[in-house]
């Protein structure tokens, strides 16, 4: 299962918001609703949000299994 949760502390941490990812990064905000929802994104989505937040994908997303 996936989980944003690594994402959103993140971005608390370097204090952007969706707002500044949909304003300023052109984020779509149906990606964000995705985001949000913890459904899928595609690798470009992945790797923008790493640029944007220069980290790594451990900093976005975390794979947990189904229990």
């Amino acid at each position: 299962m996936l989980s944003y949760e690594p994402l959103w502390a993140t971005m608390e941490k370097q204090g952007v918001t969706t707002y500044t990812l949909i304003n300023k990064y052109n984020i779509n905000p149906r990606t964000i609703n995705n985001l949000k929802h913890n459904k899928s994104i595609t690798m470009y989505t992945l790797e923008r949000l790493c640029q944007i937040l220069h980290c790594k994908p451990n900093d976005v997303i975390d794979f947990t299994e189904d229990e």
